[in-house]
């Protein structure tokens, strides 16, 4: 039963997959509709054009071969000319059309998935490798990009073969019978490679997805690769999947090869099937020599139905391409709401049965947590113990698979996304450096930040003396700036302190500080702010103790809020930041502090 289950389950998946892929082609055909319009009015009348040259041809040496054909001859000689000089025309305006319908295509498509895979936030990165993502945003794009065109080209594809087919059997029913007599193997072979190029490309693309989420993990560990001496390890890591990656590229060649060979072999045997009776025909009197010429060519027209191969391969990669672009867009989208903060509010968080499921783990157990309006709450528990995913579930970069959280009254899922991400703000541990030059990243989502907010904001996270040594100062693009890791994070801090927010979250925002640093910029963090609350994931004690309140977070659920200090008389908690090393905690600077956080600790009513 449960095998049963699983196959039905990944049957669902797949036609769901391959629905989703289908709209997705669909909407690309209807964003070039008015392009691909033209490249088919474009490409049919091509294969009009090119259908009545033969015809003219014909007419044109009859009237050659006879002596009183006089002006007419000419007349059906300037008309060949002219329809040769048409067709290399729209030849050259459907490569022009079709290269621009591509070209907007592919940017439609991958503008479409960026936009979906940063609307659906840290969700897609967690399922999709970034070396998968990029694969599929850049090479998997470009081939779903192209369907509009190939399909715009598909009617002159149809058009061309039938067409020659039906002239054929214009000119004589038997050229049509020889003809046709060799049609169906012509068929079955196109229909043998496409349900072989289907799953080959497929397998293909896959790989090529596989190799590159290797690679970019391997760029992002680099130094510790060459710190451990593994680059041939990690070498033949990135590369396993490489003879999948060669099967599957062979194999593609050889379907289309064989295709191709079997093509190559089917269609002259027609066009000599056809030119055999043909010449039959005129021998009897039946046909002329004219209408032999425009049989002949006739004859090639129809089988290129066998030139379609490269078509249809082509239409194979967009539709395989779409699928694997369909797994990105069955991540849905954050959703949100409507609704306002109130104002003055003092940011006051809730979360309430909070149940969280990571990789198959339940991380966080309907855990319930309130951080009092105004306060400083330190977020501490042992690697591994949910801190980051609490983190950011309480500012809605993640959902709960269960429970809720509320900022000053209001649901997160209800807020507006502007008004959520105006109320929250975040520093990490490895912060990137977004917005273009230092004082963007600074400024980097805060709607028109000023140069003294910025600077000030740079001043809190002591920052600003590093950054005026800078090349070009606040000016300098990120790309010129080599920072080390604590000057990377004190950025990211400045980008907090800037945040007019009313929630601040730090996930582990101070780690690479020096302890000088870390002790001023968490004072400055740390100062009371009425209408501002804070939550910092912290891994050392003076953070801890600095803090007004510490969530102490074990096993999945809140374990006990209280002061710093209260708790530091439990071994269990001391033993969170390895206590046999640690020396005595800081009680937190400036006169009240204790009193402040004892008042906090009463409002949240956990010790």
């Amino acid at each position: 039963m449960a095998t049963s289950s699983g196959t039905e389950t990944s049957g669902t998946t797949g036609t769901s997959t391959a629905a989703e892929a289908d709209r997705l082609l669909r909407a690309a055909v209807r964003h070039s509709a008015g392009r691909s319009a033209a490249l088919c009015l474009c490409t049919t009348a091509s294969a009009f054009v090119g259908l009545a040259l033969p015809a003219a041809l014909g007419r044109t040496l009859d009237l050659l071969l006879t002596r009183d054909s006089g002006p007419q001859a000419t007349h059906w000689i300037l008309l060949c000319t002219a329809l040769t000089c048409v067709l290399v025309l729209l030849d050259a305006v459907d490569g022009l059309i079709t290269g621009v319908t591509n070209a907007r295509g592919t940017a439609w498509v991958r503008g479409r998935l960026l936009r979906h895979v940063l609307a659906t936030g840290p969700r897609a990165t967690s399922r999709f490798p970034p070396g998968d993502l990029v694969a599929r945003l850049i090479g998997n794009a470009a081939h779903a990009g192209t369907a509009p065109a190939a399909l715009a080209t598909l009617l002159a594809t149809v058009i061309t073969p039938v067409g020659g087919l039906v002239a054929l059997a214009l000119i004589d029913p038997w050229l049509a019978v020889a003809f046709l007599a060799g049609l169906p193997v012509l068929a079955l072979t196109l229909r043998a490679f496409v349900r072989r190029a289907t799953d080959s490309v497929a397998r293909y693309q896959a790989a090529q997805g596989e190799i590159a989420g290797r690679l970019v993990e391997a760029l992002g560990g680099a130094r510790t690769i060459a710190a451990a001496a593994t680059t041939g390890r990690e070498i033949a890591r990135v590369l396993e999947p490489l003879p999948e990656l060669r099967r599957q590229g062979l194999r593609m060649w050889q379907v289309q090869g064989r295709s191709n060979a079997q093509a190559a072999i089917i269609v002259p045997l027609l066009q000599i099937a056809v030119l055999a009776v043909g010449g039959l025909r005129v021998s009897q009197g039946h046909l002329s020599v004219g209408e032999l010429l425009a049989a002949s060519r006739y004859a090639v027209l129809a089988t290129a139905l066998g030139m379609a191969v490269g078509q249809i391969n082509g239409l194979v990669r967009s539709r395989t391409a779409a699928r694997r672009l369909a797994e990105l867009l069955a991540e849905p989208a954050t959703a949100y709401g409507t609704e306002q903060l109130p104002a003055g509010g003092t940011g006051r968080l809730e979360l309430r049965g909070i149940t969280a499921v990571r990789g198959g783990r339940t991380v966080l157990d309907d855990l319930d947590l309130t951080l009092p309006g105004g306060t400083s709450v330190a977020l501490v528990g042992r690697s591994g113990t949910g801190k980051s995913v609490l983190a950011a579930i309480a500012g809605r970069l993640a959902d709960p698979d269960r429970g809720t959280v509320a900022l000053d009254g209001v649901p997160l899922s209800g807020l507006s996304h502007d008004e959520l991400r105006g109320a929250v703000g975040y520093a990490f541990e490895r912060p990137a450096l977004l917005g273009g030059t230092i004082g963007g990243t600074i400024g980097f989502g805060i709607p028109e930040p000023g140069g003294a907010a910025v600077t000030e904001a740079a001043r809190t996270a002591c920052a600003d003396s590093f950054i005026r040594l800078l090349p070009e100062g606040y000016a300098t693009p990120c790309g010129d700036a080599f920072l080390s890791g604590g000057e990377s994070q004190r950025l990211g801090l400045a980008r907090a302190f800037a945040h007019p927010g009313r929630l601040l979250i730090l996930d582990d925002a101070t780690s690479s500080l020096d302890t000088v640093t870390e002790f001023r910029v968490t004072a400055a963090l740390l100062s009371p702010t009425p209408d501002r609350s804070r939550l910092i994931v912290a891994h050392r004690a003076s953070t801890a103790a600095r803090a007004d309140l510490v969530a102490w977070l074990d096993d999945g659920r809140i374990r006990a809020i209280a002061p710093h200090d209260h708790l530091w008389r439990l071994p269990e908690y001391r033993a969170v930041f390895h206590a046999a090393t640690d020396p005595e905690p800081v009680t937190g600077p400036g006169p009240g502090r204790e009193r402040d956080r004892e008042g906090a600790a009463e409002e949240a009513g956990s010790w």
